[in-house]
């Protein structure tokens, strides 16, 4: 079953290259379903040294997306916003970027686009943020809510949309309960802004240091 997957990986990434298919502004998602857990930890174990792919699972099902240009410069770009806002607020922060958080007695596993450990390192991130080009494929939320991550933040259709875990759930909140003080609507404008990164950031940094 290992070794089937991972030839329809490979026959999926050459068809990704030679259609070109990495340059244009949508994902490229692939569904399996019957997939057990040992084949997904095997298949970790063989992509682990590989930035191209971000794998989700939940209950027999994986999910295999090849991100697009358009989605890993707007996943870097909220990370860059982000950690200026770290730094000018003094905040302590422990990035961990796309780590592969994953659980077998709840059969989920996720590798978010970006997350953070506010204040101290932790096993699980306070923070979880998933860029969402194109729709479809697994119910991310679902697999955070078996992981026990507090706060999921998604970037779709340009603007925030910000989740708090509770007792039976995720509940949408319009502000970070980690970040009660950042803007999230400002943050949008800067992530969607087609200025220079560096001109960006020197502008967002500016903006904080005035209003502290």
């Amino acid at each position: 079953m290992m070794f089937e997957l991972a030839e329809r990986l490979n026959r999926l990434e050459k068809i990704i290259d030679s259609q070109n298919l990495k340059s244009i502004n949508s994902d490229q998602i692939f569904i399996m379903n019957g997939i057990n857990w040992q084949v997904y930890e095997g298949l970790l174990d063989s992509l682990q040294d590989s930035s191209e792919f971000r794998v989700k699972y939940l209950a027999e099902t994986l999910e295999i997306m090849f991100p697009s240009r358009r989605h890993e410069a707007e996943k870097k770009r909220i990370a860059l916003l982000l950690e200026t806002y770290f730094m000018e607020m003094d905040i302590d922060f422990y990035p961990l970027g796309s780590t592969t958080f994953r659980k077998q007695s709840v059969a989920r596993g996720i590798e978010p686009d970006e997350c953070y450990c506010i204040n101290s390192e932790k096993s699980i991130p306070d923070i979880a943020i998933e860029v969402v080009i194109t729709s479809g494929g697994i119910n991310s939320l679902e697999i955070y809510q078996g992981l026990e991550v507090p706060e999921v933040w998604f970037w779709q259709n340009s603007q925030f949309s910000l989740y708090s875990l509770q007792e039976d759930g995720y509940d949408q909140i319009l502000r970070s309960q980690f970040l009660p003080e950042l803007d999230i609507e400002r943050l949008a404008i800067y992530v969607l802004s087609s200025a220079k990164p560096k001109d960006l950031l020197r502008e967002f940094s500016q903006i904080l240091k005035d209003k502290s």
